[in-house]
C-alpha cells in the first residue's frame, strides 16, 4: 500500500539533496579530525562554523563541548528537540578512505560524524522555513555519547529549558552500516538496551600450587561463576524479557605454581526493562557471593549503572516511520522488529520527553550487505548518499510537530 504524499513535506528531499555539499563537507572535516569523550574543541569549532550564517541562538557549555542551537519559528508554540552526537571511538581507522582519520587511535567508527552533518543541514533547511514554524527547534549537538553520559550533562545544564516553552517531542537518528542505504527503521517501545557493568573480586588465601590444600584457591569459584551466571539468566529471567550477561574479562594469578589470593571477573549487563535490570543485578550478587562462599572464599560485587533502556514513545515511534514514508517514500521505510542490545544515552532525553530514536541505513551499494562491517569496526563504511534522507526526516519531524 502506497503512502499518500503530504504537501507539507513536498520538496524536502530535493532540498536536502541541494545542501548535500554542505553535509558532505562537514562530515568529512569532522571525520578527518575525530575526538573522544566530552572535550571536543576541534569538533565544536567545526559545528559553530557550519551554523554561523543561520538565524540561531547558540549557547555552549563550560563543562563539555556541547552546543545547543535554538531556532525560533515565525509563530509562538511548543518546542521540538533534534539530537546529533559528536564523539568518536578509540580505534585506529583501516578504511583506506581519502578522508580517513588523521588522529592516531581515534576514529568515527559509529557514524557520529554523519549525525553532526545531518543535524547541521537540517538546521539549514529549517532556518529557510522558520516562518512555517509555530514554536522552536532545539538542535542538540552532544559530546560524550560513547560511555561518558554527555546527554545527562546537557540535561543537567538546562537543555530542555533552552528554548523556554516545553519540549514536547524529540528525535535522534542513528546511522548504521548494516542496513540498506537510505532506509529508515524505527519501532515503539524499547529500541535499545540498558548497559551496566559488573566487577567481581573473589578473595581466598594464596599458597603453593603444589599444595592447594594449604590455600583457599579463588580460581575454581571464579570459573564456576561463568557458567552459573548464564544459568541464572536462563532460569531466573523470563524468556519474554531479554537479558544478556556477558563475562568479558577474567584474570587471576601471576605464574604457574602460585595460587593467587584474588581473582577478578568483569562483564556487561544488557536488559530491555527496568524490572529485569533490577532482577539481574540482584541475582548476580547472589550467585557470585554464594558461589564464593561455597568454596570458602568471599566475593565483592560492584555493579556500575550505565545508560538506561532507550524507550521510544508508543505514538512517536510509529509516527516517525509514517513521516519517513511521506517524505522519502515507502521503499525506504521498514518497521524495526526487534530492539538492539546496544545502548544509547539519548535514553536520558526519552525519559523526560516523548520521542524516538530511529536508524538510518548507510551500507554502500557496492558492499554486500551480509558482509558489511558493523558500527564500531575499524573498517566500517557509511554511504554519504544516505545522509539526505536523515536531513529530510529531521526537517519533516520538526515541521510536523510545529505545524502552524
Amino acid at each position: 500500500m502506497s503512502t499518500t504524499p503530504d504537501p507539507r513535506f513536498e520538496g524536502l528531499l530535493d532540498a536536502a539533496n541541494a545542501v548535500q555539499h554542505h553535509t558532505v563537507a562537514l562530515r568529512r572535516q569532522v571525520h578527518r579530525h575525530p575526538e573522544q569523550g566530552l572535550d571536543l574543541p576541534v569538533t565544536r569549532t567545526a559545528v559553530l562554523s557550519a551554523l554561523a550564517d543561520l538565524p540561531l541562538k547558540i549557547t555552549t557549555s563550560d563543562r563539555t563541548s556541547a552546543v545547543v542551537a535554538v531556532l525560533e519559528g515565525g509563530k509562538p508554540g511548543p518546542t521540538v528537540l533534534l539530537r546529533g552526537d559528536m564523539d568518536a571511538l578509540p580505534l585506529t581507522e583501516d578504511t583506506g578512505l581519502d578522508y580517513a582519520s588523521e588522529v592516531d587511535g581515534t576514529m568515527h567508527a559509529c557514524g557520529h560524524d554523519t549525525h553532526i552533518a545531518m543535524l547541521a543541514s537540517a538546521a539549514r533547511l529549517l532556518s529557510d522555513r522558520k516562518a512555517q514554524l509555530a514554536g522552536q527547534v532545539v538542535f542538540m549537538f552532544q559530546p560524550g555519547e560513547e560511555g561518558q553520559h554527555g546527554a545527562r550533562y546537557m540535561l543537567e545544564e538546562g537543555l530542555l529549558d533552552a528554548a523556554g516553552p516545553k519540549v514536547e517531542k524529540a528525535l535522534a537518528i542513528h546511522i548504521t552500516s548494516t542496513l540498506r542505504t537510505g532506509v529508515i527503521t524505527c519501532r515503539p517501545g524499547p529500541i535499545m538496551a540498558s548497559a551496566d557493568t559488573f566487577h567481581v573480586t573473589v578473595t581466598g588465601r594464596g599458597g603453593h600450587g603444589g599444595m592447594p590444600h594449604e590455600a583457599i584457591d579463588p580460581v575454581p569459584p571464579t570459573a564456576a561463576m561463568v557458567g552459573a551466571l548464564q544459568t541464572m539468566v536462563a532460569r531466573k529471567v523470563s524468556v519474554h524479557e531479554p537479558a544478556v550477561v556477558t563475562i568479558a574479562h577474567l584474570i587471576a594469578g601471576t605464574t604457574t605454581n602460585i595460587i593467587p589470593e584474588t581473582a577478578l571477573l568483569e562483564g556487561t549487563i544488557r536488559t530491555l526493562s527496568e524490572a529485569t535490570r533490577t532482577l539481574v543485578h540482584k541475582e548476580i550478587r547472589q550467585v557470585c557471593e554464594h558461589t564464593a562462599a561455597a568454596h570458602g572464599c568471599t566475593a565483592t560485587v560492584e555493579i556500575i549503572p550505565g545508560y538506561p533502556v532507550t524507550v521510544n514513545d508508543d505514538q512517536v515511534g510509529p509516527h516517525v516511520l509514517d513521516l519517513a514514508a511521506k517524505t522519502i517514500g515507502d521503499d525506504y521505510t521498514e518497521p524495526m522488529l526487534d530492539p538492539l542490545m546496544g545502548a544509547e544515552d539519548f535514553s536520558y532525553v526519552l525519559q523526560q520527553v516523548p520521542g524516538a530514536m530511529a536508524f538510518l541505513g548507510a551500507c554502500p551499494p557496492e558492499v554486500d550487505l551480509a558482509q558489511a562491517e558493523a558500527n564500531h569496526s575499524a573498517r566500517v563504511l557509511f554511504d554519504d548518499n544516505a545522509m539526505p534522507h536523515g536531513v529530510a526526516l529531521y526537517t519533516a519531524f520538526a515541521l510536523d510537530a510545529l505545524d502552524a
